[in-house]
């Protein structure tokens, strides 16, 4: 699993992409317009970036992608746009691209050219299990399992916990989570998160006397099986 910004301002095509990848267990992030694009592109949490380059107010996407390079954001970045001609393909590598993709597309090879792009620049993120203590996914199937039962997870609440696994024995801030998770770029004032974490943690922890899943009061999350994360966290 790994984490995705679409930067697209036509809205049925940024659905069609999010929904795909979701359902292929990633954590997807869209932003409909260049200046939200660059802003949260600075961002140093994703594995990658799919780049439109026709976004409104006639900014081309290739100003975000050459913007990052500037900074020195190596960020693999994938070039979707309509624009086909050679020079095209060539001005987008040039300016940083690690791919470009023409519209249409097949989503087939959109999601292979993607896994390619990952495994160059990130291979620690192609691995088949996950495990912390006696907890393990597999990534392929989805397979989740604890002291060696399977645990039945709806579809967010894997992604919730496939978040938190990779950010073992780190805290994961409910701000990450609303994003990330939910796709939220501001604070809805409900209890979505602390609804989902406890279901979650009924599921992973009821079954085990070591809790793996912690709230860190006031700011968010850990899973750890570590004593010193576990001293710091309080149980809903």
């Amino acid at each position: 699993m790994w984490q995705c910004l679409i930067i697209e301002d036509d809205r049925d095509n940024a659905r069609y992409l999010a929904n795909g990848l979701t359902e292929l267990g990633h954590l997807v992030s869209v932003c409909g317009d260049g200046a939200s694009g660059l802003e949260n592109a600075m961002k140093d949490k994703w594995d990658i970036i799919i780049l439109d380059r026709i976004l409104p107010n006639h900014v081309d996407g290739l100003a975000i992608l050459s913007a990052l390079r500037v900074v020195g954001k190596k960020t693999p970045v994938l070039v979707l746009s309509a624009l086909s001609a050679v020079d095209d393909r060539v001005d987008g590598l040039r300016a940083g691209g690690d791919d470009y993709l023409v519209k249409p597309f097949s989503f087939s090879e959109l999601v292979a050219r993607l896994d390619a792009l990952i495994r160059r620049t990130r291979p620690d993120l192609d691995v088949k299990q996950l495990r912390i203590a006696d907890l393990t996914i597999n990534v392929a199937t989805q397979k989740v399992q604890r002291a060696e039962r399977t645990i039945s997870l709806q579809p967010q609440e894997f992604r919730l916990l496939m978040y938190l696994m990779l950010n073992a024995h780190r805290i994961v801030t409910r701000t990450m989570l609303l994003e990330t998770i939910w796709g939220y770029s501001f604070d809805p004032q409900s209890n979505v998160i602390d609804v989902q974490v406890s279901r979650l943690r009924r599921k992973i922890d009821f079954i085990s006397t070591t809790p793996l899943i912690h709230t860190i009061r006031g700011v968010g999350y850990t899973l750890s099986d570590r004593q010193e994360s576990t001293s710091e966290s309080a149980e809903e």
